[in-house]
C-alpha cells in the first residue's frame, strides 16, 4: 500500500512538473501609473451677488493635465491625534456640505470647477455668503489629485463587431420586425 501510495505522488509530481506549453506573446511594456498630487491655499474669496457665490481665483496644475484626466479635490479639516503622540491630516472630499445645527436650515457647500489648465474653488450656500465665518472662508487648504485615465470607445464601429463575431465564430442574423 505504501508503494502505491509513492508511486502515485512521484507520477503526479512528473506530470505536472514537466508539462509546458508554448510560450505566450510578450505583454505591453507596463509599469504603476501614479496620480500627480499638489496643495494649495485659498487666502481669500471673492463673493459673486447674483449667484450668492463665493469664487477662488484659478489655480493652474503644476504639470501636463489631459483631457481626459479625473480630477478629485480634498479640503484640509484639520488633524486628529493617532494615540501615539504623532498626529495625522484630515482630508474631506469634495463637494463637502456644511450645515448649521441652529435651527435654521441654513448651510454651505465647498466645491470645485476644473478644466485640463487650472481649477477653481467655490462656496455655495442657501444664505448670503457675506455672512460666513471667515474661518470657513480664509485661508483654506485645498489637495488636488490628478489620476490618469483615457477616455472609453463608446460607439463601435461596424467593423468591431465583425472582428469580434469572427473571433467567436457568431453569425448575423436577420431580426424581422412584425
Amino acid at each position: 500500500m505504501k508503494n502505491i501510495i509513492l508511486f502515485l505522488a512521484l507520477s503526479t509530481t512528473i506530470i505536472f512538473t514537466s508539462c509546458t506549453g508554448d510560450t505566450g506573446p510578450p505583454g505591453p511594456a507596463g509599469g504603476l501609473v501614479y496620480a500627480n498630487v499638489f496643495e494649495t491655499t485659498v487666502s481669500v474669496y471673492d463673493y459673486d451677488a447674483e449667484f450668492n457665490q463665493l469664487y477662488s481665483g484659478f489655480y493652474a496644475f503644476p504639470f501636463t493635465v489631459y483631457e481626459s484626466d479625473v480630477v478629485l479635490a480634498y479640503r484640509y479639516s484639520g488633524q486628529t491625534s493617532l494615540g501615539n503622540g504623532e498626529t495625522a491630516d484630515i482630508w474631506t472630499q469634495l463637494p463637502q456640505s456644511v450645515f448649521y445645527n441652529d435651527g435654521t436650515g441654513d448651510f454651505f457647500q465647498y466645491n470645485f470647477n476644473h478644466t485640463f489648465v487650472d481649477v477653481q474653488f467655490t462656496i455655495e450656500g442657501n444664505f448670503p455668503l457675506t455672512n460666513i465665518a471667515p474661518g470657513d472662508s480664509r485661508n483654506q487648504i485645498f489637495r488636488i489629485a490628478v489620476v490618469p485615465a483615457e477616455f472609453a470607445k463608446t460607439n463601435p464601429s461596424m467593423e468591431d463587431i465583425l472582428e469580434v463575431m469572427k473571433t467567436t465564430d457568431a453569425e448575423i442574423n436577420i431580426i424581422e420586425n412584425l
